[in-house]
């Protein structure tokens, strides 16, 4: 008997096995393939490139309040493959100019012969996206995702780059999570950092073979924002916000109206990190959601928040860093947190105008919370609710405010990603920008929303004030964001001060130890189209004249972006183009004395270029060299220091 079961088993194996359906699909240009399987009634994916795996085999599917769709799954049919293409202008994120090209296929997968869902796959030459679209089951017309089995399985050789996901309800007044934790790199696969999982995105180097990045994007009111666990082989899971978040409220698992569609899931590989920092991909996949109410200008600006913390909030001072701002011929000046109660409304009229004699216009602060948190600042209780937000930003309108920071999210529920696209349709409605803080990361934001202008969701400034360790550590931190949090979105990072201290004096404390060719140099590394730079009025005299000249003139937005070289937490070269005139910026976190030889092919031979760079006691200077043939040029960048080629 034990023997004819043992047959019968094997048979069932081989039938399994011979069923089994895979397809590939490959980018236009043939080296990127992703391969689709539903052995053993388990969907799983694998990506290779150049014949390299990149993810070994992963899980796809999820397992839902009508049925676990993860197993007992059958690859029915696949689709011709499709290829697709695109061109739009965004000027609010690394390349304002992006061509499209694409191959899609869409699997078909079945549960006891009933259609369940497709997976559309989109593959160009270093990205993969991909998303689930349910449908109906039989009168069953909505569900609710219990847990997303999509995994990624990394090579057993594999390091991350990773940022733990914060506690819920912890940190400054209840405010967590909101994507401010310290990175940690270069740490095998499978070490636990973190019980609460990673935020996106996710770096890994693959061994010696090269770098994938994880996201994800067009992320919306209809789903949860999501983030990745952990396990000890090495694999890393798709996981809901947790139960916690704003303070309990809501549901963790999104719900879903069906037929209806997930965020993509998003995959950058490289064998070098140019394709992590050059993607465009967050952006290629998504739409626009609503037409702008009219033509959203960017730039610079200053506030005063940064040195002078919640004190500054006054209407005298915010008086004079609008006088600072036209002096910079900066367009903006944030007001930050406690205006409603140190300045009052109607000085804010008086302010608002002002500004606009100045030639300088004004973001407000706005507290966002209801009931998620304990942060006092005001105004509180406006953001989150419909009327009193449209009644805030009708008068907002009437007194030429450019522009909102709202602050203090409280995670990643289906619900608080409403609110998110609430403020941004209202906001809309009434020609404001939006800068958000405390919050998720954008995930397509800026194509999806055009009036969105970028989200803090980093470690930011604002903790170099609060800690001396913080200041020690800006070169290493610096040296990952271009690698990692800004690839996929728009940073507000609210830094490049050129303040000596994080005081209004000047003189007393946290103080910073990079130098002023490094601010100069992360005004450019940081992007975002609006930049609310952390330098004070007494910059003016204080700080050089080459320095202040450069912020003056430094752009915002960008028409190209290229990777030069770079190793995360260790040091980043990397060049962008505004019009016809290039930056190439770098900065050196390591504690030797970055030498390089890099080539400028992006110029003709000949050219003069500004050179802005540090010696070995971080004293900077400026220079005119001419470039020669060969356009290459030897540099030195010291520990802490940088390097601008203008």
């Amino acid at each position: 008997m034990k023997k004819k079961l043992l047959i019968c088993g094997v048979l069932a194996m081989m039938l399994t096995s011979a069923s089994a359906l895979e397809k590939q699909v490959a980018s236009p240009n043939g080296k990127l393939v992703v391969t689709v399987n539903d052995n053993g009634g388990k969907p799983t994916y694998q990506v290779s490139l150049d014949g390299k795996v990149f993810l070994e085999n992963s899980a796809l599917g999820m397992n839902t309040n009508i049925g676990d769709f993860s197993q007992g799954m059958t690859m029915s049919e696949a689709s011709a493959v499709k290829a697709i293409s695109d061109s739009y202008q965004l000027d609010r994120i690394k390349k304002s100019h992006v061509d499209y090209h694409a191959n899609q296929q869409v699997m078909t997968f079945t549960k006891n012969g009933k259609k369940v869902y497709d997976i559309i796959f989109q593959v160009i030459d270093n990205d993969v996206a991909f998303r689930y679209k349910l449908y109906p089951q039989g009168d069953t017309r909505c569900l609710v995702v219990k847990q997303e089995a999509t995994s990624y399985q990394m090579p057993k050789e594999a390091t991350s780059f990773l940022c733990p996901q914060m506690n819920p309800m912890t940190g400054f007044a209840r405010t967590a999570p909101s994507y401010e934790s310290n990175y940690a790199l270069d740490v095998p696969v499978g070490t636990q950092l973190s019980r609460t999982g990673y935020t996106f995105p996710c770096l890994f180097k693959n061994g010696n073979n090269g770098w994938v990045l994880l996201s994800e994007t067009g992320t919306d009111a209809g789903y949860v924002a999501c983030r990745l666990m952990g396990k000890a082989d090495g694999s890393y899971q798709i996981a809901n916000p947790m139960p916690e978040e704003m303070n309990g409220q809501g549901s963790a698992n999104p719900a879903l109206n069906l037929p209806g569609e997930t965020p993509w899931r998003t995959i950058t590989v490289g064998k070098t990190l140019a394709p992590i920092v050059e993607t465009t991909i967050p952006f290629d996949v998504v739409s626009p959601k609503y037409k702008a109410s009219k033509k959203y200008e960017y730039g610079k600006g200053t506030w005063s928040w940064i040195i002078g913390m919640d004190g500054s909030c006054n209407f005298n001072e915010q008086k004079r860093y609008i006088d600072f701002a036209a002096a910079m011929g900066y367009q903006t000046v944030l007001v930050d947190a406690l205006w409603d109660t140190q300045i009052g409304y109607p000085k804010m009229e008086e302010l608002a105008k002002y500004g606009k004699s100045k030639g300088v216009d004004l973001f407000l602060w706005y507290n966002s919370n209801g009931c998620w948190n304990d942060a006092p600042q005001g105004p509180r209780g406006i953001m989150d609710n419909t009327l009193k937000r449209r009644e805030a930003m009708a008068w907002m309108q009437k007194n030429g405010i450019r522009g909102i920071k709202v602050d203090f999210f409280g995670g990643d529920k289906q619900e608080m990603m409403k609110l998110y696209e609430d403020i941004l349709i209202d906001a809309n409605d009434y020609g404001i920008e939006v800068i958000f803080h405390g919050c998720t990361l954008p995930r397509g934001w800026e194509r999806m929303y055009p009036n969105y202008v970028a989200s803090e969701a980093v470690l930011a400034s604002e903790n170099m004030h609060f800690s001396q360790g913080m200041c020690d550590a800006e070169a290493r931190n610096a040296c990952i964001h271009p690698f990692v949090r800004n690839t996929v979105g728009s940073m507000d990072f609210g830094g490049s001060t050129l303040n000596k201290y994080y005081n209004s004096n000047n003189k007393s404390g946290s103080h910073r130890v990079t130098s002023d060719v490094f601010a100069l140099a992360t005004s450019v590394l940081f992007q975002a189209p609006v930049q609310h730079f952390a330098l004070a009025p007494n910059n003016l005299t204080d700080a050089p004249a080459w320095a202040i000249d450069f912020m003056k003139q430094v752009p915002t937005t960008w028409d190209d972006t290229r990777f030069i070289d770079g190793y995360p937490g260790k040091y980043v070269i990397m060049a962008r183009r505004h019009g016809d005139k290039w930056y190439v910026v770098g900065i050196n976190a390591e504690k030797q004395p970055l030498k390089k030889r890099i080539s400028l092919n992006m110029l003709k031979a000949g050219s003069i270029v500004n050179v802005y760079s540090d010696d070995a006691k971080l004293e900077g200077s400026k220079k005119q060299v001419k470039l020669g043939k060969k356009l290459m040029l030897d540099v030195t960048i010291p520990c802490n220091g940088g390097l601008v080629i203008e």
